[in-house]
């Protein structure tokens, strides 16, 4: 069934590299401190996959505040170069102290691909299919070539592309047209890789051949209804 297809688009964060466990810590570490100042009731594992996973990060912190009935100013793009970042009052700040925080980890500690994924993106190699990583992230490349990844995909369209070409976000499909597009493939003759809901939407909403949802703690009902019309827990299952 996989091998049938033209190419082969991967969300990064959660389905090639376990990076949400970076990101989880580093967005509690930054709201469990804001929301401490505030008042407001701490930081729940759920706001992540509620309000976060997914999107652009900025879009993000504003999604969580709002359902905290929060509302900030954006903030200047120069704030993430300032000491507001120790004190964050903007959704801005908020987001690049995140960052920086995510930064310092990946520095330090590194990132190992998950096993079975490496599987899987040896098998499409082996018969010759183009590869691209779509991401909300702007730490993408960097993330990829502290995974030894980067030199597998032809293609990456991340946060910073997203931004330089004027892309909205997942749940928006822009991204993997975008990407569909560098590697000359039909969105129809692609596959689509995701683990979060907002991303098995934009799949969906693209109109991709295959949209497959990789299950590590969305929850595969969740992912099924987003428009995944297979769910894994693990993408070794596909390689086999």
């Amino acid at each position: 069934m996989i091998d049938r297809y033209d190419a082969y688009l991967f969300d990064l964060d959660g389905v090639l590299t376990p990076t949400v466990e970076l990101h989880r810590r580093a967005w509690q570490e930054t709201f469990d401190r804001f929301f401490a100042r505030v008042g407001q009731e701490p930081y729940r594992e759920s706001d992540y996959f509620d309000w976060l996973d997914g999107r652009p990060r900025f879009a993000g912190v504003a999604a969580l505040l709002a359902s905290r009935g929060l509302e900030l100013p954006e903030g200047p793009e120069s704030e993430s170069d300032s000491d507001s970042l120790d004190d964050p009052r903007t959704i801005r700040a908020l987001g690049d102290r995140k960052n920086r925080a995510f930064t310092e980890v990946l520095e330090r500690d590194g990132i190992d691909p998950y096993p079975g994924s490496i599987e899987l993106l040896d098998r499409l190699e082996r018969i010759g299919r183009p590869l691209a990583v779509v991401s909300s992230s702007k730490n993408a490349e960097a993330v990829l070539r502290a995974a030894g990844l980067r030199d597998r995909f032809v293609a990456v369209v991340d946060g910073v592309v997203a931004e330089e070409e004027g892309l909205p976000g997942k749940p928006a499909p822009d991204t993997y047209l975008r990407a569909a597009e560098l590697l000359g493939a039909a969105p129809g003759a692609s596959v689509v890789f995701e683990d979060a809901v907002s991303g098995v939407a934009a799949g969906r909403a693209g109109g991709f051949g295959l949209v497959v949802g990789v299950d590590r703690g969305a929850g595969a009902e969740a992912l099924a209804e987003a428009g995944a019309q297979v769910v894994v827990a693990d993408l070794r299952e596909l390689a086999r």
